[in-house]
């Protein structure tokens, strides 16, 4: 091996360690033990958040299960009126974070707000207590909550599912007498289920990673624990021994995803598999599928979005926008494009390893997004120890060296929020670049190394012009994603720094809503970005050529 490759490889085992060192930290702390403090949690905290996390994470998996493989296979393999706008539309409230969710809710449905008002107003009703509504602050609320935003996840993947099967065995079950329900029932949902499993697994993930919603909703989880047993009652052990627990979770819902996808193969007979064709429904099953599809369109994106947009609009006339929130939207894209350099930086390295050959396993490529799995309270509560115990030693090294102390150099200057952005997400780059690369076929090194090009030369003048449009993707989704991330920057931020993610969380905090509209509008605004996105990616492939067609 030569000496480049051997340093590439050295770069690329150094950036898995990187992600792997915040889970390795946490059995050394955890095991420095939490005192007392730890039988208060056993006794009284702990059963309590373990039972709600399970309570939320079945309740929002039955819900994204349910509306996403329902209206998956209603706009793959039916056709009624806006099943084209539906196709698109329904994976719109992923522009909306859990948190902005559950924040327009709460001032949306208290008794005094506009939904509650308009009802009563068309009613005849002028007491709030003459139409009581179903109390959002709860368990049940914050299931429905999360799984209006959660269920593209499911949809998405599904949706794809549902599109590549072949028509022959659908026809088959026709043949045999099977209704559409049956078909449905007996032969799409189990082709389609290892998809369904993964659509799952990443909604769930995100439900245990939840911390806003949660605590606006009420509803004690254990990653809401953790940031108590942090900040609240100053203990980081009892904080990382809940959040080997998380990871216990995170772990089990991976194992159950692999358990549900074992022995399962799907394979279409024949070289030109024949597409399921799309049936015409009858006029009431045409409207009640535009209605299950309308539905989660308008209770996940179009009223959080009115009413956010209405907020803002009547905040903005009556004080502006003011120069805080300047401050915290140009704090958000600064840290947010930095986490997005790092994590297309370190993403790069390892595919690059793998492509030239420099890792022969690709389990350092797994490995290495491995951080999209782990709630950003865990990261965040591994990170401290190891960037402290850094930023210590450069500290005692400037002292007897220089005679001058560097302070917490990396965790109070927000490098360390920057790397958990990194790390976190560094799952969406390894996979976008990795299949960029997968488009690029191994004739194109070979003609390049046969006219004396170096393998430097050949990922610089051949490799990074062609992964251009991976890039960009990747760029996108991560820097929204950073954008999003809540609980690792309430843990991680430097003091008196702000982003527009913890505007929102302090305003709702608060209680005053109003207050954070803005932001919120904009983190919507933004995030609509990688959903157009999404959307245009995951087209049917005649589509695409019929709207291409349709345009020359």
């Amino acid at each position: 091996m030569g000496k480049g490759r051997a340093g590439l490889r050295f770069a690329a085992l150094a950036v898995v360690v990187l992600v792997l060192a915040p889970v390795a930290a946490l059995l050394p702390i955890a095991a420095q033990g939490s005192g007392d403090l730890w039988s208060h949690l056993a006794a009284n905290v702990l059963p309590h958040a373990l039972t709600q996390t399970a309570l939320l994470v079945a309740g929002v998996g039955v819900l994204v299960a349910v509306i996403g493989t329902g209206t998956a296979w209603l706009v793959a393999v039916c056709r009624f009126p806006g099943r084209g706008l539906f196709e698109w539309a329904l994976l719109l409230p992923l522009a909306v974070p859990t948190y902005i969710q559950a924040y327009v809710y709460l001032d949306a449905v208290h008794p005094l707000g506009p939904i509650p008002t308009a009802l009563r107003a068309a009613l005849g009703m002028s007491n709030p207590r003459d139409l009581p509504l179903p109390e959002v602050r709860s368990l049940w609320g914050c299931i429905v909550l999360l799984g209006l935003v959660l269920y593209p996840y499911v949809y998405l993947t599904a949706r794809s599912a549902f599109l590549v099967q072949t028509a022959s065995a659908l026809d088959a079950a026709r043949t045999l007498g099977w209704g559409p329900f049956g078909t449905f029932v007996r032969i799409a949902l189990p082709l389609a289920r290892p998809a369904i499993a993964v659509g799952m697994t990443l909604a769930l993930m995100e439900t245990v990673n939840d911390i806003g919603a949660s605590e606006f909703l009420g509803v004690q989880t254990l990653t809401l624990s953790i940031y108590s047993t942090w900040l609240n009652r100053s203990s980081l052990p009892g904080a990382a021994q809940i959040a080997l627990f998380i990871l216990l979770i995170i772990l089990g819902l991976v194992a159950l995803e692999r358990w549900g996808r074992r022995h399962i193969s799907v394979a279409n007979v024949g070289s030109r598999a024949r597409p399921p064709l799309r049936r015409d429904l009858g006029p009431l099953a045409a409207t009640l599928a535009a209605l299950a599809c309308l539905i989660p369109v308008t209770l996940g994106f179009l009223l959080p979005a009115g009413h956010l947009l209405h907020t803002a609009y009547a905040r903005w006339r009556f004080s502006g926008i003011s120069a805080d929130l300047w401050t915290e939207a140009v704090n958000t894209a600064l840290f947010a494009g930095l986490g997005t350099l790092v994590a297309l930086t370190l993403g790069f390295i390892v595919i690059v390893a793998v492509r030239l050959g420099a890792l022969t396993s690709h389990l350092p490529l797994r490995l290495a997004g491995i951080g999209y799995a782990v709630p950003g309270t865990v990261l965040a509560v591994g990170l401290l120890v190891p960037l402290a115990a850094f930023d210590n030693l450069v500290d005692a090294a400037a002292r007897q060296f220089a005679g001058v102390s560097t302070g917490l150099l990396v965790s109070g200057s927000g490098a360390a929020l920057v790397l958990a952005y990194a790390i976190r997400f560094l799952a969406i780059p390894v996979g976008g670049l990795e299949a960029g690369y997968g488009k690029i076929h191994a004739s194109l090194d070979m003609a390049a190394r046969s006219l004396g090009e170096r393998a430097g030369g050949v990922v610089r003048r051949i490799h990074l012009p062609l992964l251009r449009p991976a890039f960009g993707a990747a760029a996108l989704l991560v820097f929204v994603d950073c954008m999003k991330e809540l609980p690792a920057t309430l843990m991680l931020r430097p003091l008196n720094f702000e982003t527009l993610a913890t505007h929102v969380y302090g305003e709702a905090a608060r209680g005053t809503y109003e207050d954070g509209a803005i932001a919120a509008l904009f983190i919507v605004l933004v995030g609509l970005a990688p959903v157009i996105l999404l959307a245009r990616l995951s087209r049917p492939r005649e589509d695409q050529e019929a709207s291409s067609g349709r345009s020359r």
